[in-house]
């Protein structure tokens, strides 16, 4: 039986995240998070892509990406899949095409659909037929750049509910205790829910922290959540704790699409690995990714890469 992650806790900025295994077991130095395991099948089966026909014209973005030249289809075997390739490579804009297809909500921003930055985005997601298991109108699309301005939006909010409650406070204080009370009662509720979900003082926390608890605050079962680069938020050691909430959330029947840079994040065992860099995009092993075998060996001589671009032009 595979160990499971028995807490992931912290306390304060100061204070580390803290990450404890059963009976002390830790995994293996060699796959960081062998104890996590994928055994649920799949909402989302297969994506599909049907490109405009070529007409001999030069093509126009998002069509002219060299990763969706060939890509006819996408299997998604397994509960947690990673789109993985260097910027520019293409798996933003797909997943923001399959935040469009699937009409998930985003978090922190105007829905996929409607937003208008995202209006090339929309015209693939036209050209993506998804061939579902279960079909699931649960779960979220999350961008990393999303998430920090949602998470400044919510201390702003908390600050001018404060500032509602006070005014009321002065405003109401000659009347009774319980005209104070009912002037009060929406902002009140507001606060009260917002800070049940968030916590009451994300402000205090650090952009890990806060992700966190935002993250966790939103998951659902049978839930399909769509991630752009989660790891923009997170320390190695938050990803940790980030992927016991995945393999908390897979157990209850989810499924998570990630688009990102992290090696942490592709490691889970058993998860589908997708390569932007690859032409067409194919499917690599954990152990093939240059990604991977760029940050082990950076880290076991980190002098080898530097003295070639660390260097006096002296």
């Amino acid at each position: 039986m595979n160990p499971r992650l028995d807490s992931v806790h912290w306390n304060t900025k100061d204070e580390p995240l803290k990450v404890r295994w059963p009976g002390g077991h830790s995994p293996s130095k060699s796959h960081p998070t062998e104890a996590i395991t994928l055994a649920h099948d799949t909402l989302l089966r297969r994506i599909e892509l049907r490109l405009p026909e070529d007409d001999g014209s030069p093509r126009v973005f998002p069509f002219s990406v060299a990763a969706l030249q060939g890509l006819d289809a996408l299997e998604l075997d397994g509960s947690v899949c990673c789109f993985v390739g260097e910027n520019g490579s293409g798996k933003s804009t797909l997943m923001e095409a399959l935040a469009i297809a699937t009409g998930l909500p985003t978090v922190g921003s105007v829905s996929a659909s409607r937003d208008r930055s995202l209006q090339a985005q929309a015209r693939l997601a036209k050209c993506l037929k998804l061939v579902w298991s279960s079909r699931s109108r649960r779960g979220f699309f999350l961008r990393a750049e999303d998430f920090f301005g949602f998470a400044r939006r919510l201390v702003e909010m908390r600050a001018e509910f404060k500032e509602d409650l006070e005014a009321i406070d002065k405003d109401y204080q000659d009347r009774s205790e319980y005209a104070r009370m009912l002037a009060g009662g929406p902002v009140n509720r507001s606060l009260g829910e917002m800070e049940g979900r968030y916590g009451e003082n994300l402000d205090a926390n650090s952009h890990g922290e806060s992700f966190l608890k935002l993250f966790q605050s939103r998951l659902v079962p049978g839930g399909l959540y769509l991630l752009d680069e989660p790891e923009a938020a997170l320390s190695p050691q938050s990803q940790l704790a980030f992927l016991a909430m995945i393999k908390d959330s897979v157990d209850d029947g989810s499924q998570f699409l990630i688009a990102t840079h992290s090696p942490i994040l592709m490691a889970i065992p058993g998860a589908t690995i997708y390569s932007f860099d690859q032409r067409p995009v194919g499917n690599v092993g954990f152990e093939e990714l240059e990604h991977v075998n760029l940050m082990r060996d950076f880290l076991a001589q980190p002098e080898r890469f530097l003295r070639h671009l660390w260097t006096d032009d002296d």
